[in-house]
């Protein structure tokens, strides 16, 4: 079954089926890949700084790491420059709140230089080829704000965009506090009573030293965060960039959150090795929707648990026994492999050779025929991720395999390139759980019997490799499904 939505095939996308096996047919597929991620770079025309402002506690470092992160998965290359690790190199030992005294003349050069080296580094890696640099730090004065205006707009040309996160609920400023003392290397060596004196002692110290940013009359590009998203002001944007930061800023919820992911219970297409489909579960997949049903409902189970499927049939049958609101969504369905729909890879490299050659070459990249490719997959799973990121908890998402390698790449900062090859078995639950901007993953494996999906790269990806090169990693499958009555083969 096609997804919902995906990208129209053109005719060049069909000409790219096998036609020769010369030895310039390796180029020929690599130079046919490379526009197929072109609407997805250079989608405007010059770098763009985020600078954050606010006082400490207000979750300013949480949204510039996740900011990072959502723009290097929409392809761009994003990257913080953390002002406070600066500081840390050339005081590498924190004592005491006093480093942050207005009247401390000697610590006051040390934060003014790690400031400075922090926007040096930031411009380095820009004219190096970045998109977007992220400062974070305070820039809690007017005249700290101007400096970095002046050198990345009026002297480097770049877009400027300012956020200040505000907090004025006292709760969430506890919250934020905790998340600080956990993660920030100041207070690893200090007891918790004496870091949390500490940190208070330090807010004063910048309190007193605050001057809250006045957009209107100061003309800066701005978005103010109040109380973790709970509202937003925006002045001034005007560059895609910029508009793009802002609809994951307006979607961004910094809550700890928990969610799970499972593919579909064993479908009849996984037992005979078939690509794609809209097949029924087989036997042990109805037996594995039987115990993924029994854990989430259990006398323990959890408060508020919302399920998301695709719309194949198999991701159906895998929820039906869980007592939860199930809503398909079309954006999880499975990549569609076009003309190579339900074949086998042994099918697929008998009638498309060259097809199955450059799919091993470049497995992000590479299109089916009138299908998807893992770079599509990406582009549909954007409203997913603007969702999740939002104040979503206690979500089982039941997809597929490529469909998932996605999502959890993206919670867990794979590189893209490592997306197609994450390992997302059957019969398997993962359990990610959010807390600022780290992601802690659980596996839990359930105990029902089924093949195993997986495969490796090939070492020889050419064009002209021997059958048996092009098969020799496909995963063990079964010739029928009468699975008691014939043993799983391995075509080499």
């Amino acid at each position: 079954m096609a997804p919902t939505i995906m990208m129209r095939p053109t005719k060049k996308d069909w000409q790219r089926q096998s036609q020769s096996e010369s030895e310039d047919d390796d180029m020929v597929g690599k130079k046919d890949l490379l526009p197929l991620v072109m609407s997805q770079v250079g989608q405007h025309f010059v770098p763009l700084v985020i600078t954050m402002v606010g006082l400490p506690a207000r979750g300013k470092t949480i949204l510039a790491y996740k900011i990072q992160q959502y723009l290097n998965w929409t392809n761009h290359k994003a990257k913080v420059f953390s002002v406070s690790s600066y500081r840390r190199k050339h005081i590498e030992l924190y004592s005491s709140h006093d480093l942050f005294r207005k009247e401390n003349s000697e610590a006051a050069e040390i934060r003014q230089l790690s400031a400075q080296e922090a926007q040096d580094d930031a411009t380095k890696w820009l004219q190096d080829g970045g998109d977007v640099a992220i400062l974070d730090g305070t820039h809690i004065t007017q005249a700290r704000r101007q400096t970095v205006y002046d050198h990345f707009a009026k002297v480097m040309g770049y877009k400027v965009l300012f956020i200040e996160c505000v907090c004025d609920d006292e709760m969430l400023i506890e919250l934020n506090v905790k998340e600080v003392m956990q993660f920030s290397k100041d207070y690893r060596n200090m007891s918790s009573e004496k870091a949390l004196d500490d940190f208070h002692h330090k807010i004063e110290h910048y309190m007193e030293q605050h001057e809250p940013m006045k957009p209107k009359s100061e003309g800066y590009s701005y978005i103010k965060y109040l109380n973790a998203g709970e509202s937003l002001t925006v002045c001034r944007l005007n560059s895609p960039m910029q508009s793009e930061v802002l609809a994951f800023v307006s979607n961004f919820k910094p809550l700890a959150k928990t969610f799970y992911f499972s593919r579909h219970g064993e479908s009849e297409n996984n037992v005979l090795g078939r690509i794609g489909g809209d097949a029924e579960l087989s036997v042990r997949g109805r037996t594995y929707a039987a115990a993924l049903a029994r854990y989430f409902n259990n006398e323990n189970r959890l408060e508020g648990l919302r399920v998301w499927t695709s719309e194949l049939k198999r991701t159906h049958q895998t929820a039906q026994g869980i007592k939860a609101p199930i809503e398909p969504v079309p954006y999880l369905n499975e990549l569609y492999a076009g003309v190579c729909e339900g074949l086998s890879y042994e099918e697929m490299q008998c009638k498309f050779p060259q097809e199955f050659a450059w799919r091993d070459q470049d497995k992000l990249q590479y299109r089916y025929p009138w299908g998807e490719s893992y770079i599509d997959i990406m582009t549909r799973l954007k409203p997913v991720l603007l969702e999740l990121e939002g104040d979503m908890d206690n979500l089982l998402i039941i997809s597929h395999q490529a469909v998932l390698r996605c999502l959890l790449g993206y919670f867990l900062n794979k590189k893209h390139e490592e997306l197609p090859y994450i390992n997302v078995p059957l019969h398997t639950i993962i359990k990610l759980t959010l807390s600022g901007y780290k992601c802690k993953m659980e596996v839990i494996k359930l105990n029902i019997e089924c093949v195993d999906t997986y495969r490796m790269q090939p070492k020889n990806c050419s064009v002209n490799r021997s059958t048996d090169d092009a098969l020799l990693t496909v995963p063990a499958h079964f010739e029928n499904l009468s699975l008691w009555n014939h043993a799983p083969i391995v075509q080499l």
